[in-house]
């Protein structure tokens, strides 16, 4: 009888906080098709207007919705890949091989995480202005390539998931160094690369500081910056920006589906180690 209450409160409690965390999106979704959503009593379901939403976004002269969008699209997928990519082999270089000053350089890198980000923005842009990257999008991309988070989540990952032994029997037949990380490291590595990805592409999505310094005309810049100047520009038609802020969730929605599996198995094999 005990254990019927407990699951009943468990199942109880999971439905509400479901409910809480998925209704705010659903809301959002629901007001995006409606020209005027706010009204008494509210819209609790869809409407009829999202395609004039869209067009009137489209058609707005204070941004450049579509090159906003595909601006974000192409930072987003450029920057995760390449921060998998080079994480992936900072990791794989400090979870598998001994060189001088590892733990020193190692300690350092993971030190530089307790630093809050915007302390450096001010040397940051006179970097980026010396290098003529401002008002492009390579200040959005290459300082992240390797950064300290990835190549620390990927250590991590990779002292475990990749057997040294594995990697001494592929040596003696003959695989390089980077043959090893094409077909030994990036197979393995799959739930951790997963994690890593979806945390790139999130922070990348959702990078407003960055976009605004780097490329601060909201016609040329990422959907954040596009949107936060949308909210001026609006004059009181709120289905219009509800409407662009729901096709900036969607990436986001559909890339935590396609790589929840591999997260939830990676924190699954990290509970079993433990």
């Amino acid at each position: 009888m005990k254990r019927t209450i407990r699951k009943t409160v468990s199942y109880a409690f999971l439905i509400i906080m479901f409910f809480l965390f998925t209704f705010p999106f659903f809301y959002m979704f629901v007001l995006a098709t409606w020209r005027t959503p706010y009204t008494l009593p509210p819209q609790l379901w869809f409407g009829p207007e999202l395609q004039e939403n869209i067009a009137a976004l489209i058609r707005n002269d204070s941004i450049n919705f579509p090159v906003n969008y595909m601006t974000s699209v192409g930072i987003a997928v450029i920057g995760t890949t390449l921060t998998v990519f080079f994480c992936t082999m900072g990791g794989f270089a400090f979870a598998k091989y001994d060189f001088r000053g590892k733990k020193t350089i190692f300690g350092l890198m993971v030190l530089t995480l307790a630093i809050p980000g915007f302390l450096n923005i001010i040397p940051f842009f006179k970097m980026m202005v010396f290098f003529r990257w401002y008002n492009t999008w390579l200040p959005l991309i290459v300082p992240g390539m390797a950064n300290a988070f990835g190549i620390f989540l990927m250590t991590q990952f990779l002292e475990e998931a990749v057997p040294g032994d594995l990697l001494d029997a592929a040596r003696i037949d003959g695989v390089s160094e980077l043959g090893l990380l094409r077909r030994v490291v990036f197979p393995l590595a799959g739930p951790g690369i997963a994690v890593l990805g979806t945390v790139s592409f999130i922070g990348s999505w959702n990078n407003f500081l960055g976009a605004l310094v780097m490329l601060p005309d909201p016609r040329r810049s990422t959907l954040p910056v596009a949107l936060s100047s949308l909210f001026v520009a609006v004059r009181g038609n709120y289905g219009e920006m509800l409407a662009g802020n729901a096709l900036a969730v969607l990436p986001l929605l559909v890339a935590f589906l396609l790589f929840s599996k591999k997260i939830i198995a990676n924190l699954t094999a990290g509970s079993l180690k433990g």
